[in-house]
């Protein structure tokens, strides 16, 4: 596909998302399952559910675009969900405070990557006069950013720092 205009850029980076987003909750829903922390287990169950949550408005969003969500492969995600696979779910560790701090690392690697990616479709949407897209995808870049604070959190206050050092 050629891009001519910004609403070209706009529907590719829609797919785009949607496919990161598909990537990020099976390795989320994974890391998820390895984390021991009680605390870190539920921010990733949460995490996931937010993931879903976006995945639907971006879905709702496609369909009103006439686009189909899964036309587009996003390779960037792809190879942030191999390295959460080669440095949490393939690592040995000596315990899990360890591979718990390792886990946040590469959610919040992931997480990173879909705050540039909703920011993105939020601007674009803006531009284009896309209210209620630009309001809908607000809402998710809110929530990704709660969830990458509470990551923050965990790992900093919470403690799986601390137990890991």
């Amino acid at each position: 596909m050629t891009m001519n205009s910004l609403k070209d850029v706009y529907t590719d980076q829609l797919q785009d998302l949607y496919s990161a987003c598909k990537q990020s909750l099976e390795a989320t829903n994974a890391l998820g399952r390895a984390a021991e922390d009680k605390e870190l287990s539920e921010a990733l169950i949460d995490g996931s559910n937010g993931i879903a949550k976006g995945m639907d408005v971006l879905k709702s969003i496609c369909a009103k675009h006439d686009l189909d969500p899964d036309a587009e492969h996003c390779h960037g995600m792809e190879g942030l969900v191999k390295e959460a696979h080669k440095h949490v779910l393939e690592e040995d560790f000596g315990d899990s405070d360890t591979r718990d701090a390792m886990i946040i690392t590469q959610y919040q690697r992931m997480v990173h990557y879909a705050l540039a990616g909703y920011g993105c479709v939020v601007a674009f949407a803006n531009r284009l006069g896309e209210d209620e897209d630009g309001a809908q995808l607000q809402q998710q870049l809110d929530h990704t950013y709660d969830g990458d604070r509470r990551m923050t959190e965990i790992a900093t206050k919470g403690g799986v720092n601390a137990d890991a050092a």
